[in-house]
C-alpha cells in the first residue's frame, strides 16, 4: 500500500492535515483500528476520525492505541446510513460519545436488522447456486459489520465476477436481483441520535448521491432545522470546483466545513489515508469546530 507523509512546508509554515472519514475492519475497511492509527501517524496526520459504518466498536481500540504510540489523535465517529424518500444518504457523527448508552442501543438494533438482511441475501445467493456463508463474508473478523462491499469481495474471490464494480452492476446494486435494502431510518432520526450522543452531524459526500446542486441544497436546508451541523466539503473524488461549491454552501448557511478521504485500505486501493487519490488536503484548522 502506498504511504505518503503529507506534512510539508508552505511559505515557511509547517502545514498540518487531518482526515475525518476513515474506515477499519470493524465495518468494510481492510485494516484493524490499530493498524489505521499507525498508518495515520505515518502519513503525518495530526487527527483522524474513525467512522465505521453504523458502529463505534473500533473507536475505543483506536483511541487506546493512539494514546499508547503518541503523535496522533483519534476523533470518535461513525458513518450512519439513512434514507430520504428516493435514495440512501450518509451522515457522519463526529466527536461523539462512543460510550453513550442510547447510541450503543440504537446501533445494536440496527446491527440486528442488518444481520437479518445479510442472512436473507446470503440465502438468495445460495438458492441461485452461488455458495457463501456469513463466516466467509466476515473474512475472519467476527466483529465486522457486513456491508455490500463484503459481498462484492467474496464474489470476486469465488470467481463469479472479475472485480467489485461488476459485482455491484450484476448482483448487489440497488436494482439487482440479490439486493435487499438495509433497515430504513430517516436522516432526521440519525441526526437526533448523533446530537444526543454529543456529536457533530455532518452530511457525508453530498455530491455522491446523484443529486443536482439545487437538490443537494434542498436536502441540506431540510436537515438544518433537525440539527445538521456541517457538510463534508473535502473528499477524495471531488475536484477544486466541487470543493469550492460546497464550501460556499457551508459558509452561506453557517455550517461546519469538514473533509475526509473515505479510506478503506485494500477495499479501495486507489484511496490513501489523508490524501485520497493524491490531491486531497484537509486543513487541521477545521478540527476546532468539530471539537467545539
Amino acid at each position: 500500500m502506498k504511504r505518503v507523509c503529507i506534512k510539508y512546508k508552505k511559505e515557511g509554515t509547517l502545514m498540518n492535515y487531518i482526515d475525518l472519514h476513515v474506515h477499519s475492519s470493524c465495518s468494510d475497511g481492510s485494516l484493524s483500528p490499530e493498524e489505521v492509527v499507525e498508518l495515520a501517524k505515518e502519513a503525518g496526520l495530526t487527527y483522524f476520525a474513525l467512522t465505521d459504518h453504523d458502529t463505534v466498536k473500533g473507536v475505543g481500540q483506536a483511541i487506546k492505541h493512539a494514546q499508547k504510540i503518541g503523535g496522533i489523535k483519534v476523533v470518535a465517529g461513525a458513518e450512519l446510513s439513512c434514507y430520504t424518500k428516493d435514495r440512501e444518504v450518509h451522515v457522519l457523527g463526529l466527536n461523539i460519545n462512543y460510550e453513550d448508552k442510547n447510541l450503543i442501543h440504537e446501533l445494536a438494533n440496527l446491527e440486528t436488522a442488518r444481520n437479518r438482511r445479510n442472512e436473507q441475501m446470503v440465502q438468495k445467493f445460495v438458492d441461485a447456486g452461488i455458495p457463501m456463508t456469513i463466516e466467509e463474508l466476515k473474512h475472519g473478523d467476527s466483529s465486522s459489520v457486513i456491508t455490500r462491499a463484503h459481498f462484492a469481495r467474496l464474489l470476486v474471490e469465488k470467481g463469479f465476477v472479475k472485480d467489485k464494480a461488476e459485482a455491484f452492476d450484476k448482483y448487489i446494486g440497488i436494482h439487482c436481483p440479490f439486493y435487499l435494502p438495509k433497515p430504513k431510518v430517516t436522516p432526521e432520526h440519525v441526526i437526533s441520535l448523533i446530537k444526543s450522543a454529543g456529536g457533530k452531524a455532518i452530511l457525508a459526500h453530498p455530491f455522491s448521491y446523484k443529486y443536482s446542486k439545487s437538490e443537494v441544497e434542498q436536502l441540506i436546508d431540510r436537515l438544518i432545522p433537525e440539527g445538521l451541523d456541517g457538510i463534508e466539503c473535502y473528499y477524495s473524488t471531488y475536484d477544486e470546483g466541487q470543493i469550492s461549491e460546497l464550501r460556499s454552501i457551508a459558509f452561506r448557511k453557517n455550517l461546519i466545513v469538514s473533509g475526509g478521504s473515505d479510506f478503506h485500505g485494500a477495499i479501495k486501493p486507489d484511496i490513501s489515508i489523508g490524501t485520497g487519490r493524491g490531491s486531497l488536503r484537509v486543513p487541521e484548522k477545521l478540527i476546532s469546530a468539530i471539537l467545539a
